[in-house]
């Protein structure tokens, strides 16, 4: 199967085509809603729920009327495209905690490093240490998907509840036990070492969301490390969250980031050299925090656990993938296997291939827009592959500048490379096989079903990238030659791979320009090069106008339109590091600012300029944003 995805595109290097398989699901990119007008808010105010509707909605109804009579109103009016926002304070927020509820746990709640058997969490209580903890940066669009009224950011003690300090009413917190691959490598137990889940929030349209504590304190899984987190990663991983999730990108989200006002200690370059740091901790938001390792780490310990892998995938099912739960032939779900023998596979007949295949499909199109945009992981072991297929556990991430397949961010990585920007394709597949092969082991799947689920990621990642580089370039159709004379030119000239796409939007379609103006659109862009290569990049610009000509689709439709995929921001390297250096002088007015940028990074953002530049020479000395896991 991997050379199945491998070898599909000949017409470039083996590299650049295990980078480019990838391409992204057909979707259409919302547009940036993190600016929009102010809401008409309507006084009412009952305890301190707090609602919002449409000024139109609000003229039509009694300014003193209660929560309760409003609600009841809009419930037998059936009042068609009202959306009522329902704003809470922290201690109104609906708690769940199915999985403490439904799941099997540890009998023990301390955080002496073990091996827990049998369980999926250990119930155990934050425990860092905080003096005057302060609120760094927090996403008001994370809070509105919990329906959080963002005033709670203002409280007093708002930073005291997300550090851990001080407990919330109705939260169960926990560890989650998992296992996982690393660097190819079965590593046994792992388990969240420093990440303690507060619980699941349930808001009115019975949505899910699970909220995480990262750099919490000791769990049993912390092995021999302290379970902290400091604020250089912390920042990275909320920043990086929040813009992913601006690109489109299936991603855990981050509500807020708050230091502890204590220290701790790292050796950041493993080098022998450590020093202190200031503390810090995210609160990750997700659906779920289940992972491949979940599944594996109970179905390597043999038939006494393989209950346990079956109640997850069930738990799984039944909360975040409900429509598998009662198929019926109907719905089209069998399908051959594409092996000689053109047998089918019936999805309709065991939920867990259905679910498999769906995980693998997920997972096909995340990465694929991965290499979309030029993110590269870093670390993709299986216990960081979520099972929602978001993007899961930022750790030493990094957006490509230049087009370098080969580029991985990880320090302890570059030796192989195994995790570099190239190969995320063809590692998302074997993370993959080791998911379905748990999956076999606890007796879910068939071996049948389980190679289909592979073949499925495979197919799906094919169509993925047609459709991605067809709109990247927009194109009318796929052109396979054009554009894989593209990457091979983009590889060796180094080319800025944000800025050139971005600007390729600049290109007319004019069969007839002349030859010496074809390269003015790109001239920020293809730098220093010489005579031979400046030839090559005009014929492939002939080549492309050509090929839009064709389309019939006015310049200005085509640049809108091209826009809406390539994005003019990214979360550089060097960008974040200029934010963790005011931060950590106690300024955190640079995170703030990145935060407000990367969330609307197709917009043009007039004044914002700076944060599309290319990185300045500092950024590409050695140690420089160049990170591996100490963090």
């Amino acid at each position: 199967m991997l050379s199945h995805i491998s070898a599909s595109l000949s017409h470039t290097s083996s590299s650049t085509t295990a980078f480019f398989l990838s391409s992204t699901a057909k979707f259409l990119r919302p547009r940036c809603s993190f600016c929009p007008k102010p809401p008409f808010q309507f006084p009412i105010h009952q305890k301190r729920h707090r609602f919002v509707f449409s000024q139109s909605t609000a003229a039509s109804m009694d300014s003193a009327a209660t929560v309760d009579s409003v609600a009841d109103d809009l419930k037998k009016q059936n009042l068609e495209g009202v959306e009522i926002k329902l704003k809470l304070n922290l201690e109104e927020l609906n708690w769940d905690n199915s999985f403490v509820r439904e799941l099997p746990g540890d009998p023990r709640s301390d955080s002496i490093p073990r091996e827990v058997l049998h369980a999926c969490y250990t119930k155990v209580l934050p425990s860092v240490p905080v003096n005057n903890p302060e609120l760094v940066a927090w996403s008001e669009s994370v809070a509105e998907l919990l329906e959080l009224d963002p005033r709670e950011f203002e409280r007093p003690d708002f930073p005291l509840i997300f550090s851990g300090a001080s407990p919330l009413v109705g939260t169960i917190p926990y560890a989650q036990n998992y296992g996982g691959h690393q660097f190819g490598m079965w590593a046994g137990q792992l388990g969240d070492g420093r990440a303690i889940t507060l619980g699941e929030i349930l808001n009115s349209k019975s949505q899910r969301w699970e909220l995480q504590l990262k750099g919490a304190g000791k769990t049993p899984y912390s092995r021999f490390a302290d379970g902290l987190a400091v604020l250089r990663s912390s920042i990275r991983e909320f920043l990086c969250s929040e813009a992913m999730h601006g690109l489109g990108i299936p991603t855990t989200r981050a509500l807020c980031l708050v230091t502890t006002g204590k220290d701790v200690m790292r050796d950041m370059f493993y080098d022998g050299n450590p020093k202190d740091e200031p503390g810090a901790i995210v609160c990750r938001v997700a659906q779920s925090f289940l992972r491949f390792g979940s599944y594996q780490l109970h179905a390597s310990r043999g038939k006494k656990d393989f209950e346990i892998v079956r109640a997850l995938a069930d738990y799984a099912i039944r909360h975040h993938f409900p429509h598998l739960e009662n198929m019926t032939r109907s719905e089209s779900l069998s399908s051959n296997t594409g092996e000689e023998d053109n047998s089918a596979v019936d999805l309709t007949s065991n939920k867990y291939a259905a679910w498999a295949v769906e995980v693998a499909e997920r997972t096909a199109s995340m990465i694929a827009r991965w290499q979309d945009v030029g993110f590269t992981h870093g670390v993709m072991n299986t216990d960081n592959m979520s099972v929602l297929g978001l993007t899961i556990d930022y750790g030493p991430f990094g957006f490509l500048d230049s087009f370098d397949p080969s580029y991985t961010p990880n320090t302890t990585d570059i030796p192989g490379r195994r995790y570099c920007f190239a190969n995320q394709p063809d590692v998302g597949l074997w993370n993959i096989a080791q998911f379905t092969s748990a999956l076999s082991t606890a007796e879910l799947l068939s071996d049948k079903e389980a190679d289909y689920a592979m073949e499925r990621y495979g197919n799906k990642f094919m169509d993925d990238y047609q459709d991605i580089m067809t709109r990247k370039l927009g194109l009318a159709k796929y052109n396979k030659k054009l554009i894989g004379e593209l990457l091979k030119n983009m590889v060796s000239d180094k080319v800025d791979y944000t800025n050139f796409f971005r600007s390729l939007s600049d290109i007319k379609a004019d069969p007839v320009i002349q030859e010496d103006q074809l390269l003015i659109p790109l001239k920020d862009i293809l730098l220093d090069i010489g005579m031979e290569r400046r030839e090559a990049w005009t014929s492939w610009v002939k080549s492309y106008i050509q090929e839009l000509s064709t389309t019939g689709v006015l310049d200005e439709e085509r640049k809108v339109s091209m826009n809406s995929v390539n994005p003019k921001y990214i979360l550089r390297n060097y960008l974040c590091q200029n934010a963790i250096d005011a931060a950590e002088q106690g300024d955190f007015g640079e995170v703030r600012q990145l935060l407000k940028v990367m969330q609307c990074p197709f917009d043009e953002q007039p004044g914002m300029e700076k944060y599309a530049r290319l990185p300045p020479a500092w950024a590409h000395r050695p140690g420089v944003c160049m990170l591996s896991c100490s963090s």
